[in-house]
């Protein structure tokens, strides 16, 4: 019989059982402040000076910094005055809360929110149902009710949203020449990342972002600037109010959130809402068709348990729910990128 020294999966195991460690280090490293300052400081630092500066036990920062250039955030140099430390080039672009393509704030919302959810998984996975009442006292009946359920905590939540569209959304909206519409719906638009660049990617265009009355009065405080004047604002619930005719509906990571039954019912007001020959656009983390992965998409999936009612899906799936409502011609572009789409035509 083999003994484990001979089997492969140990090192794997091991380092699953390690990613939640990984996790917090990013946490941790991001709400300090470590990234801002060392892009701010224009050179490298020791140990102690980013200590002092950041008001942190030199032990801990230096442990914090060491963990971060064994996951390459950080570049450390060694000199006759010690250890100097820096940011790597993906670091400035991807952890500093200035830049055009910061995670900061989507980091922010997963050590935050997300992952007090994901303590419960076990109990997610034998009820079936998010976890809100138990990380947070509130009522698991509507999910977004949980996640709105402070301005604070929406306003975390739409930057989050935002900054997945500062890397994702020119390729979900290039996917398919999208140039032919011109009057779009975004339902469920947020903070209306999705929305600028589909102007830009599309200047012909005019985009409505569709969401509940307290998300639009943020993202046109916040977000939106009032000089885009390609983008405008429509106050309602979808799934309770009218949905307003127009030529193409953009659905970008909507449907993942609900059971079949609500997709369903969605769709088929979308359907009716839609002009002849407009369309929808949905864009979603596709699994692959025999459920074997990706992998990140499988997470995901995961975390639709601990936080919503939904799941994600197969292309296949999403068709089936495009073709009961009506759509036709659907089409299915994978980008290569965390997230994908899917194209139904009326």
């Amino acid at each position: 019989m083999s003994s484990t020294e001979d089997l492969d999966y140990p090192k794997t195991i091991l380092q699953y059982n390690s990613g939640f460690l990984v996790s917090k280090v990013i946490f941790t490293a991001c709400e300090l402040g470590v990234f801002d300052l060392l892009l701010e400081s224009g050179e490298p630092l020791s140990s102690d000076a980013i200590a002092t500066r950041l008001g942190t036990s030199t032990t801990g920062m230096e442990r914090l910094l060491d963990a971060c250039v064994g996951l390459k955030l950080l570049a450390v140099e060694l000199t006759q005055e010690g250890a100097l430390y820096r940011n790597t080039e993906i670091s400035n672009i991807y952890l500093t809360k200035s830049s055009p393509k910061s995670q900061y704030h989507i980091i922010m919302y997963y050590s935050n929110t997300v992952y007090l959810c994901w303590h419960y998984l076990a109990d997610a996975v034998r009820e079936g149902k998010n976890q809100y009442e138990r990380a947070f006292g509130i009522s698991s009946k509507d999910p977004f009710g949980a996640m709105y359920r402070s301005e604070e905590e929406m306003l975390k939540f739409m930057a989050g949203q935002n900054s997945v569209w500062s890397i994702c959304g020119r390729d979900v909206l290039a996917a398919f020449d999208l140039s032919s519409f011109t009057q779009i719906y975004d339902l469920g638009g947020g903070g209306g990342a999705l929305a600028r660049e589909c102007v830009s990617l599309y200047p012909n265009s005019t985009v409505t972002i569709y969401d509940l009355p307290k998300v639009v009065r943020v993202a046109k405080e916040q977000f939106v600037p009032p000089e885009e004047c390609q983008i405008a604002f429509h106050e309602g619930d979808f799934f309770n109010d009218s949905i307003p005719e127009a030529e193409l509906y953009i659905l970008s990571k909507i449907l993942h959130d609900w059971d079949d039954d609500k997709c369903r019912q969605l769709m088929a007001k979308v359907y009716n809402a839609c002009k002849p020959g407009g369309g929808v656009l949905l864009v979603e983390s596709l699994l692959n068709e025999d459920k074997s992965g990706p992998l990140e998409t499988q997470l995901y999936s995961m975390n639709m348990l601990v936080q919503t009612e939904g799941k994600e899906r197969t292309a296949a799936e999403y068709s089936k729910l495009l073709e009961a409502a009506g759509f036709g011609e659907i089409q299915v572009k994978r980008t290569g990128k965390l997230y994908d789409a899917v194209l139904g035509r009326k």
